[in-house]
């Protein structure tokens, strides 16, 4: 069996890694020890907030929907039950988006979820 010299592979992986710490602050782009434990930090980092990016988005848009409902005189979670008992299959990005830019159009959407519900006695 042949002999295996390790070092291009090293000296790859090496490369990789401080080339991805770019930009980091002190020893942190430079010595490779301390630059592969702030990378691999940087990539934990990376996979939670993609998560919590779609979490914050979904926050924003069900503000957005609830303030401009409640200028039309209903609740958000009124709205969307309206919504739903309409047959409306809108999502809360797009709803968001109409309140902001067509409100005239999100003023339809109101009233056809107010028709949906029940009136209250």
């Amino acid at each position: 069996m042949s002999r295996v010299k390790r070092g291009v592979t090293g000296h790859a992986r090496h490369k990789k890694v401080l080339e991805m710490a770019s930009g980091y602050r002190g020893r942190g782009n430079t010595s490779f020890r301390i630059a592969i434990e702030k990378v691999e930090k940087g990539l934990q980092y990376q996979y939670r907030d993609r998560r919590a990016r779609k979490r914050n988005f979904r926050a924003l848009w069900i503000q957005r929907i609830n303030a401009a409902v409640r200028e039309h005189g209903l609740t958000y979670s009124r709205f969307i039950d309206g919504l739903a008992k309409a047959g409306v299959e809108v999502d809360r990005k797009v709803l968001s988006d109409l309140a902001i830019r067509e409100p005239g159009a999100f003023k339809a959407l109101v009233e056809q979820a107010r028709a949906a519900l029940p009136t209250e006695a």
